[in-house]
């Protein structure tokens, strides 16, 4: 889909940071930003699918993909931006199979460590549910291995479905567990 045929939504803020959502020539801007952020996240211990050592160069090929799924209108993109500064992202996964048109993916909910604590991670959320319902979407999907992202996402609403035992594994090469969730959203009808 054209960048210039999707709608845009408004702007969410918290605690003086603005999250937006991001065409392709926003990311394709910011994807340096984007990658300082995959890497903190990932320094910090993350299991966000990627393991030491993870360099700037690793998360900026990886942004390329995701920059083109956000061409492709297969990804939603948002960006937390501090002081014109992005701190923050998350992606709507759209790439579902035909009988599950109905739902998206949560993906890669990151927060640069220096910026957390801040509502960075819940104002991202709203956004992104706020688009999900906007597009008709009635579920969301997520998994996670962060004990604090479990207890944002239970603060937001959001079910725990279930934990699965040593489903990935933290960037230093342990396994981790992840827990998956769920949400179902308002029908605009």
């Amino acid at each position: 889909m054209s960048e210039s045929l999707v709608a845009k939504p408004a702007e969410t803020e918290s605690e003086g940071a603005s999250v937006r959502m991001l065409s392709a020539r926003d990311a394709r801007r910011d994807r340096l930003a984007l990658a300082e952020v995959l890497v903190d996240c990932v320094t910090g211990g993350a299991s966000v699918s990627f393991m030491w050592p993870f360099t700037i160069d690793d998360a900026n090929a990886w942004w390329g993909g995701v920059i083109e799924t956000v061409t492709e209108d297969r990804t939603v993109l948002f960006g937390a931006y501090l002081d014109d500064a992005l701190v923050g992202t998350v992606q709507l996964g759209l790439d579902v199979p035909p009988n599950q048109r109905h739902r998206g993916d949560v993906r890669k909910l990151l927060v640069h460590r220096d910026a957390r604590g801040r509502g960075i991670g819940a104002a991202l959320m709203t956004a992104l549910e706020t688009e999900a319902v906007r597009r008709g979407l009635s579920l969301l999907t997520l998994d996670t291995a962060s004990g604090a992202a479990e207890r944002l996402y239970e603060r937001l609403g959001w079910t725990r479905a279930g934990v699965i035992p040593r489903y990935a594994l933290w960037p230093g090469g342990r396994f981790c567990d992840t827990t998956i969730f769920w949400k179902a959203l308002p029908s605009t009808s």
